[in-house]
């Protein structure tokens, strides 16, 4: 889920890229554990251009997330030259604001715990 859409509610079409990012990452990187020792120089390459177009994906601000007609072509070796991805979503803000700190709950949900006698 986008950072936009989790915190914010906010909804676009790079919440979709987000999304995408993340399905990539996970496929490319399941995909390296798995077949290691059957990698040739061009499957490594391909799955390092996978990881590198996904973290390009998964950027925390939107407006830093390619479009999904720039990923095709990523993919697809129209655009070869890929710049580095900035931090992935969620490692430079604190995901509790200092606002929240002195409330019980930060979203108004309460928790019951049920304790034996």
């Amino acid at each position: 889920m986008s950072p936009e859409y989790a915190m914010q509610g906010q909804f676009s079409e790079k919440s979709d890229v987000f999304s995408f990012g993340v399905l990539l990452l996970e496929i490319s990187l399941l995909d390296k554990i798995i077949s290691k020792s059957e990698l040739n120089s061009k499957n490594e390459k391909e799955i390092w251009k996978c990881i590198h177009v996904g973290l390009l994906c998964v950027q925390e601000y939107a407006k830093d997330r390619p479009t999904m007609s720039t990923i095709v072509s990523m993919l697809n070796n129209e655009i070869s030259n890929l710049h580095p991805s900035k931090q992935p979503v969620f490692t430079q803000a604190p995901l509790i604001s200092h606002v929240a700190e002195n409330k019980v709950s930060v979203n108004d949900v309460t928790l019951t715990d049920f304790d034996g006698r």
